[in-house]
């Protein structure tokens, strides 16, 4: 497993589409939104925990073409299909290598981002908060998106179609865990709700996704 982990890291760092496009895209977007609305600053700290979340899931589904792309076309997919490791383990550990470069860094720059729509540090740390627990479903659904729309080119429009869907669930849990937290309100079964769907996310994404693979693999 951590060989599989080196192995994925090492193709995000080499990958043209890798975080540093999900960030600027994430920074764009939360700059250019303030601007569109034309209002006030104190009339921004509304919506400004579900802009932050819609964008950070705009941006993580930026990263998702490549997760399967290029071992499908330098052909190391189909081998590591036949390997005695189990392609379940060859998910996961696309998995986590699209969360810690795509979904964390997003969670540290939202902090800072807060400060566009002027909200106080407290739930600026909420936003960051809410993401780390919300992310890694962004990041196993989307590994479920990339693994159908195999050999669709950049992922068509089968990805977002397929993604964006099933992260409406985390990016309500996520707006509502942080809306709370600034109203003084109780946050703990919103939070561990949208734990529980990272986590879930993570135990069966992997096994959808495998089978998916393999399908394409199959009659590709």
């Amino acid at each position: 497993m951590k060989g599989l982990l080196v192995k994925e890291f090492k193709l995000t760092i080499r990958s043209k589409s890798g975080f540093g496009l999900a960030l600027a895209f994430y920074g764009a977007f939360s700059i250019l939104v303030p601007f569109g609305m034309e209002t006030r600053l104190s009339a921004l700290q509304s919506p400004a925990p579900a802009i932050l979340w819609l964008g950070a899931v705009l941006s993580v589904l930026l990263s998702l073409d490549r997760i399967f792309q290029q071992d499908l076309v330098d052909g190391s997919l189909e081998r590591l299909a036949t390997t005695p490791t189990p392609l379940e383990a060859v998910v996961v550990a696309k998995m986590i290598a699209n969360w810690v470069t795509a979904g964390l860094p997003l969670c540290a720059l939202a902090v800072f981002l807060g400060l566009l729509f002027g909200l106080p540090l407290d739930e600026r740390i909420w936003i960051c908060v809410s993401l780390v627990a919300g992310t890694p479903a962004l990041s196993a659904v989307g590994t479920f998106g990339a693994s159908l729309s195999l050999g669709q080119g950049r992922g068509g429009l089968l990805l977002p179609v397929v993604v964006i869907p099933l992260c409406v669930p985390t990016l309500i849990l996520g707006t509502l865990v942080v809306n709370r937290a600034a109203q003084g309100l109780a946050i703990q079964t919103v939070f561990l709700i949208e734990i529980s769907i990272s986590l879930a996310s993570f135990a069966l994404m992997p096994f959808a996704s495998a089978y998916a693979v393999r399908t394409n693999l199959e009659y590709s």
